[in-house]
């Protein structure tokens, strides 16, 4: 290893520390990854903030706001609620009906906002059914994960992804350009991934993993664990409502305890427990500091939900008793609308024969030679209608964002640069590759060399982010293919499976987290519920990849 190879190891290993004991907010501490290997001299300015214009990312932002658009309209709640079994429910019988519904919304609909809509809602609804709640919401937040890996839009995950190969391929191009040669995705012709690049396997893994959620891991799952049921509504003072909030990012009383920061002089809401890990914190819960993982039981008047319903300070407000369903049929179907016609032209756009068509017509080439019909463009048009349209408040949209997020990917894409330049990412890849030489003489090996890239993308993910994990994969994905002179795109496939592959851990995935504090689970419910998830799709993305995508 080279010198600046140890540089950015170094700077990996801090980053991974400070991670995984959650110094800073993950955005924080990649982008003083970033600025530390802007230092050292590896990374250069443009480098260092060439993420923050990425496609990609631009990309995941619209998302949210269409996400929020979608949501405010209603329908996912009405389509989920008439799902939902009305008597002589089982387990089996309600996984059967609404996994599945949970897991196709999710392949084109951001994973979050679908786990905060439908964990209060399935949580009420197996209370009337008379089931316990802690057997639907660790799979609920399961079968966003896997139906989300089926599309390109499905997770943030593999938008990170698709926005690496757009920008490592325009750079390649830049450098043939110049007098250089062609890198790996020039010679195999890789600029991104399509709307469904992903479904051919991601189809297996999800009804896979559905077969699993419905009919097994209710044997693996707790019986009802749930903070507030401890509490009598007859405590309840005039006027006042029960609710349960999930404490959100923004929430500006993290690390502090109840008694130095007011929580009824900010919301107007009196706290009567704080529940944490599943357990309801005992003692003197008022001098015990606050956070992202506590779900707090309080006490409020009809004004909380109205007031902070939609903000970002908490994930989820999730008001003890029924369920109503929004009302607003026009909103509904103009949201809808708008879904369905972003994604289907998202698709018929990248098809070879519109893109040539594109190329080719002379009035495109005259009035219109930057046009490009991809996902980016129908998510901008989308974002425009929405906002006009008022799906979602037009002065508000930038608190709809996951602003930690976003500059968590965007700083993703210069660490990615910095594992490539210093030589890191081949270093590593190396590894993986000497892991067996059969790779290279044999079609057996390619197995071996998927799992330890699948093996080591997961470990990153159950550990810190998945975006974080996609951007210290994605370069070593590309190595290992130049070293074998293989395509990139199976094994980018493969990161992209590994990176959102995170139910072992809470921590894993922000959709864990949300149902960890609305059900009360424990750390070693999300191990041995998933662990079985995760050897599920290490082994159909293994044995899979390779029979969809073609190697040389």
């Amino acid at each position: 290893m080279s010198f600046s190879s140890f540089l950015v190891a170094a700077v990996l290993v801090f980053m991974l520390v400070a991670l995984m004991r959650e110094y800073l907010r993950p955005g924080l501490i990649l982008f003083t990854a970033v600025v530390l290997l802007l230092v050292a001299g590896i990374i250069t300015p443009e480098e260092a903030i060439k993420g923050f214009s990425n496609k990609g990312m631009i990309t995941v932002a619209l998302l949210y706001l269409v996400s929020e658009g979608v949501r405010k309209s209603g329908i996912l709640e009405r389509i989920v609620f008439h799902m939902l079994p009305k008597k002589n429910a089982s387990i089996t019988s309600a996984g059967f009906r609404f996994y599945p519904i949970v897991s196709f919304i999710s392949a084109f609909f951001n994973n979050t906002p679908v786990v905060v809509i439908f964990a209060p809602m399935i949580k009420n609804w197996a209370r009337k059914m008379k089931l316990p709640p802690t057997k639907f919401l660790i799979p609920l937040s399961y079968a966003t994960v896997i139906g989300g890996i089926c599309t390109l839009i499905g997770t943030t995950t593999n938008l990170v992804l698709h926005g690496m190969l757009i920008q490592e391929y325009k750079e390649e191009a830049t450098a043939v350009a110049q007098g250089g040669s062609e890198g790996i995705l020039m010679r195999f012709g890789i600029d991104g991934m399509s709307m469904f690049e992903l479904t051919k396997v991601g189809i297996f893994i999800a009804l896979a993993g559905l077969i699993y959620l419905i009919f097994f891991s209710k044997y693996l799952l707790p019986n009802n664990r749930m903070a507030d049921e401890e509490f009598d509504d007859s405590s309840l003072a005039p006027g006042m409502i029960r609710h349960e909030v999930l404490l959100g990012n923004r929430f500006p009383g993290l690390g502090k305890t109840l008694h130095e920061f007011d929580f009824f002089r900010h919301y107007g809401a009196h706290v009567r427990a704080i529940s944490r890990n599943g357990n309801i914190l005992v003692g003197d819960f008022m001098n015990m500091r606050m956070t992202h993982e506590d779900t707090l039981i309080i006490d409020a008047d009809e004004s909380f939900m109205k007031a902070w319903g939609e903000s970002r300070v908490f994930w989820m407000i999730n008001r003890v008793g029924d369920y109503e369903p929004p009302l607003g049929k026009k909103r509904r179907w103009l949201a809808l609308v708008l879904l369905v016609l972003m994604i289907l032209g998202a698709t018929v756009g990248e098809l070879e024969p519109v893109r040539q068509w594109l190329s080719e017509s002379s009035f495109v080439q005259t009035y219109m030679p930057s046009l490009r019909l991809d996902m980016f463009f129908f998510a901008c048009v989308t974002v425009v209608i929405m906002a006009w349209s008022r799906l979602f408040s037009p002065r508000k949209y930038t608190k709809f964002m996951s602003w930690d997020v976003l500059i968590t990917i965007a700083c993703a894409f210069a660490i990615s640069t910095a594992m490539t330049k210093s030589g890191f990412a081949n270093f590593i890849a190396s590894f993986i590759i000497s892991l067996t030489e059969l790779a290279r003489h044999s079609e057996f090996g390619i197995y071996i060399i998927l799992a330890s890239l699948f093996l080591i993308t997961n470990i990153f993910t159950e550990l810190i982010t998945n975006n974080a994990a996609a951007a210290l994969a994605f370069p070593l994905a590309l190595a290992v293919a130049e070293q074998l002179d293989m395509n990139p795109m199976p094994f980018v496939v493969c990161v992209c499976f590994a990176a959102s592959s995170a139910f072992s851990t809470p921590i894993g995935y922000q959709t864990n987290l949300i149902v960890q504090g609305v059900g009360g689970y424990k750390f070693k419910d999300f191990l041995k519920v998933g662990l079985p998830m995760n050897i599920i799709v290490l082994l159909l993305s293994v044995f899979l990849i390779p029979f969809f995508y073609n190697l040389s």
